[in-house]
């Protein structure tokens, strides 16, 4: 899981540098909505909307874009996003999966595979790289949350499958249909999360040097600009000093 806990920490650094909060905004209270419209509009009473909110807090969302967005579901003129799945391979022949969630499937579909095209990559079918991954839910807290022993009780006592610990954080990760059970649970013993989400966990990695990462950051950067993009995964593994150059 190292090249996991890897991506987890790049997307965090990438985060407090490039990403811009306005898009980042959009795409959880897109998120909000869509999952408020699926079920019921009280977070307590649907799993998928109380992480949604959960996550969206903890990317400093505010309390009135979070309503906001709530409330937009149950208009009669809120848009119907559909969420599809992506697959396929980026630079050096890393598998790569996109989820997407759209009101034009045509127009997302294009984008996506014109952005795998030009960054030296290509779109596959559905499944073409899926089985290279597990689907799990992952909770962060920062490192000052308690030393390792004790967010590892933690998590074995919320049902969590594993932690990893290092000077960035605690990432723990669970199955994917226990994650709003573990969330609740670590919040009563360590407070709130710093993250709350499904994520794609990679079983198998592929090494990239210097010049793989650069031109696999490029197709990602690319992807992630598009605002009907919600998500992007890869399976890359990168040593610490090609990481630190990026």
């Amino acid at each position: 899981m190292a090249g996991h806990s890897k991506w987890a920490n790049i997307q965090h650094r990438k985060g407090r540098q490039d990403k811009l909060r306005s898009k980042l905004f959009s795409k959880l209270s897109k998120e909000i909505t869509v999952a408020a419209k699926m079920g019921d509009p009280d977070p307590d009473k649907n799993p998928r909307l109380r992480l949604a909110v959960k996550e969206a807090k903890s990317q400093s969302v505010p309390k009135d874009v979070i309503d906001r967005a709530i409330k937009k579901s149950q208009g009669g003129d809120a848009e119907n996003y559909d969420e599809i799945r992506y697959e396929g391979y980026g630079p050096g022949g890393v598998a790569v999966i996109v989820e997407a969630m759209t009101d034009n499937r045509n127009r997302t579909a294009s984008s996506v595979r014109s952005t795998f095209a030009k960054n030296g990559g290509n779109l596959g079918e559905t499944g073409s790289v899926s089985f290279m991954f597990e689907r799990k839910g992952q909770v962060t807290y920062p490192a000052e949350v308690g030393d390792e022993d004790t967010v590892m009780m933690a998590a074995i006592e919320a049902g969590a499958e594993n932690v990893e610990s290092s000077e960035d954080g605690h990432v723990i990760i669970c199955a994917d249909t226990d994650l709003n059970e573990v969330s609740t649970a670590l919040e009563a013993e360590l407070g709130e999360s710093d993250s709350t989400k499904l994520v794609w966990m990679p079983t198998t990695t592929t090494e990239l040097d210097l010049d793989g990462m650069q031109k696999l950051m490029k197709l990602i950067d690319a992807l992630e600009d598009d605002d009907d993009i919600q998500n992007v995964t890869a399976n890359f593994e990168a040593s610490d000093e090609v990481l630190s150059q990026l």
